[in-house]
């Protein structure tokens, strides 16, 4: 086929047309981006719960010893520093080139917003309300879970949709062990000056980061209904 006849062809994102945004690529290789994105979606969910089951027990511990408060939040700020690049495959020799491995380098990233963000959570709780749960006859473990815990999700939310965004933007790393999500199109964009697909998982990175935060703002009023009663 002549280069004239390659040109002639009715592909927006050909390599001697290569526009930023192409609806003809989007329809031509939709199973890869629905793939792409789904990747994302999974690696970025596993990574903020994980997340969360990890911060969860770190930020108790640091409520009930103040002492290890500056220790438990040194430790998760200082993790957030390890450059992706060299956290990644240190991580390889024990979980291997799988998501996996980018779950956990992602879920240690989170640790530095939700662990303040338990704690931050646990202080706003009114004192007077922890003092009449107590007199009413209320133990650690129950005052911790319908007390506490339900009178802090305003901020924890509030914390959990940060770590969400940006383990959206963070998971494009992935990449690293070839699961990236949306950051295997990218690079892949990036490497063969393919605009269309580059511009594309770009844009869908942005959308779907908007739609987790939507989601986790309706999870917030669904569960602390008095949050809307106290603001008419």
């Amino acid at each position: 086929m002549t280069l004239t006849a390659l040109a002639a062809e009715p592909s927006c994102y050909s390599a001697f047309v290569n526009e930023w945004w192409c609806a003809q690529y989007v329809e031509d290789r939709r199973d890869d981006i629905v793939a792409a994105t789904t990747e994302h979606l999974q690696i970025t969910v596993a990574a903020v719960l994980l997340g969360l089951v990890l911060a969860f027990p770190l930020a108790l511990v640091a409520r009930r010893f103040p002492r290890l408060e500056s220790l438990v939040l040194g430790v998760s700020t200082g993790l957030y520093t390890v450059p992706s690049l060299a956290l990644l495959p240190l991580l390889v020799p024990f979980t291997g080139l799988t998501a996996t491995t980018v779950v956990i380098g992602l879920g240690v990233y989170a640790l530095t917003v939700l662990v303040r963000g338990f704690l931050d959570g646990l202080r706003s709780v009114p004192d007077d309300v922890v003092e009449s749960a107590v007199g009413l006859g209320y133990g650690s473990t129950r005052l911790l879970l319908k007390v506490q815990l339900p009178l802090a999700l305003p901020v924890l939310v509030a914390s959990m949709r940060v770590a969400t965004v940006s383990t959206v933007a963070l998971t494009t790393v992935g990449t690293l062990v070839s699961y990236g999500g949306l950051g295997d199109l990218i690079s892949h964009g990036v490497q063969r000056n393919f605009r269309a697909e580059l511009v594309t998982a770009a844009v869908l990175c942005v959308v779907l980061a908007l739609i987790l935060d939507v989601i986790l703002v309706l999870v917030q009023r669904v569960l602390t209904p008095w949050t809307r009663t106290a603001g008419r």
